[in-house]
């Protein structure tokens, strides 16, 4: 076979193509620059695409107003820790220390950091990092890695306070396992918060916050965010349909509904058996849609918790007869249940269930703090992972004795509690302490309430 060539065409075609390059010359070399910089670029950031395409994100919604000094706990625990964290059996477990002992009986501690830590930012962390505030306590930076701490009287359960994470101004933790990515505050309000891994295999964790519940469910509802947390079942309720979404109930120990009994208010101190009449004429049934029912200031999840506390059954036969009699004695037997807004639905049941046994309670809605000369309370009450309850029941304690309550039982109870260094024995304390006070009743416990997570599958 023979090619034949048609040499005219060939230069006719060679001529042209010449021509054009010519011509366009500039046009072809920067589209070819640029193509090649788009491929180098590709090249270049192609697994930093692909990682943040392929890293999962949650992104969680948070109710409230917070400052960067303010940040909830359980957020600032993912990038930061404390010295010392406390299990559920109520042992200290060394997190930023490699250990620590108390001097002169416990007025002193000496806290030896561990060494090689570093804060976030790569700088070194030692021990005069380490700014404590706490009052009548002076701390001293020894060395790089000893800290002493020279309490005014002992204490044996000083180093409970020293679980809160530690913190360098901005946001920079130490030893988390996250660490700050961005962060964004308006008007000196945190709006969003962002925790990058320090390991493979965790999620994102965008936290975005708003300051009202409603403006918390509306961001859900148009997808702003993909996680979020509610004490209220009626939220629940709205997203139980949701065919997208799940919802975990969980328990909150770390409050508890309580009915405060004022003891400035002369009917209510003398008249024990007017409290417990008051507190058997409670359905407390009503309240298993809100949460597990109490019956002691100290949560089950708590290794002081005393099952055998005295339990306040519903008893309106009896509790009539006994309020029947102060209310003929008396007008003062006709109660005012002060509460807020929040807790409005909760006060209208024990206001229901007061009528049936006699009684016509009127509702106060607060907005503001609690006056002096309230007479029954409705509020949570937020409680610590240790069982020292000092602040709330010591009769010293002037700002959180809201009751005015003192039993020098109490006082001592509470005092060995929180001046003995063994479990075992300030166990014994505290179930004392929640006889005592359960019977004695300068507040009734209703219920520790549910906590709703709603989260898209």
């Amino acid at each position: 076979m023979r090619f034949s060539f048609n040499t005219k065409r060939i230069r006719y075609a060679y001529w042209i193509s010449l021509a054009f390059i010519k011509k366009n010359m500039q046009s072809l070399l920067m589209s070819f620059l640029v193509s090649l910089l788009g491929v180098i670029t590709i090249v270049s950031f192609a697994p930093y695409v692909i990682d943040m395409m392929t890293t999962k994100k949650e992104v969680i919604g948070i109710s409230g107003v917070y400052t960067i000094d303010s940040l909830p706990d359980e957020i600032v625990s993912n990038f930061s820790n404390g010295l010392l964290h406390v299990n559920d059996k109520g042992e200290l477990i060394p997190l930023l220390a490699d250990s620590w002992e108390p001097v002169d009986g416990g007025q002193e501690y000496r806290f030896h950091i561990k060494k090689d830590l570093t804060w976030n930012d790569g700088t070194p962390f030692t021990a005069h990092d380490i700014e404590y505030k706490f009052k009548d306590v002076e701390t001293i930076a020894e060395s790089e890695y000893l800290l002493r701490f020279k309490l005014k009287k002992p204490l044996a359960i000083f180093p409970n306070f020293l679980t809160k994470p530690i913190v360098k101004y901005p946001v920079v933790g130490v030893a988390g396992l996250y660490q700050v990515g961005r962060i964004r505050v308006e008007a000196g309000n945190v709006k969003m918060l962002q925790l990058t891994p320090n390991q493979e295999g965790l999620p994102i964790l965008i936290y975005k916050f708003y300051d009202t519940d409603s403006k918390l469910v509306q961001a859900y509802k148009l997808g702003e965010i993909t996680e979020m947390t509610t004490s209220k079942a009626s939220v629940a309720e709205v997203f139980r349909e949701w065919k997208n979404t799940e919802i975990e109930q969980s328990i909150d120990y770390s409050k508890v509904m309580t009915l405060f009994f004022n003891f400035n208010d002369p009917l209510l101190k003398e008249e024990k058996d007017l409290r417990h009449a008051i507190a058997e004429s409670i359905d407390k049934s009503n309240f298993e849609r809100y949460g597990e029912l109490a019956s002691s200031p100290i949560p089950p999840s708590s290794w002081a918790y005393d099952p055998s506390v005295k339990q306040f059954m519903h008893n309106p036969n009896v509790a009539s007869k006994i309020i029947k009699k102060y209310i003929e004695a008396s007008d003062a037997a006709q109660l005012k249940i002060s509460t807020y807004y929040d807790h409005l639905g909760v006060a209208d049941e024990i206001k229901e269930d007061l009528r049936e046994v006699g009684m016509d309670p009127k509702i106060e809605v607060l907005a503001g703090s609690l006056p002096r000369d309230y007479q029954v309370f409705l509020a949570q009450l937020t409680l610590a992972k240790d069982p020292d309850q000092y602040f709330f029941w010591h009769s010293t304690q002037t700002n959180g004795n809201i009751t005015a309550y003192k039993n020098v039982r109490i006082d001592k109870l509470l005092e060995d509690g929180r001046n003995t260094y063994a479990i075992t024995k300030r166990k014994e304390f505290y179930a004392d302490f929640q006889r005592i006070l359960v019977d004695d009743m300068p507040a009734h416990f209703l219920y520790y309430p549910y906590l709703y997570t709603i989260k898209r599958k």
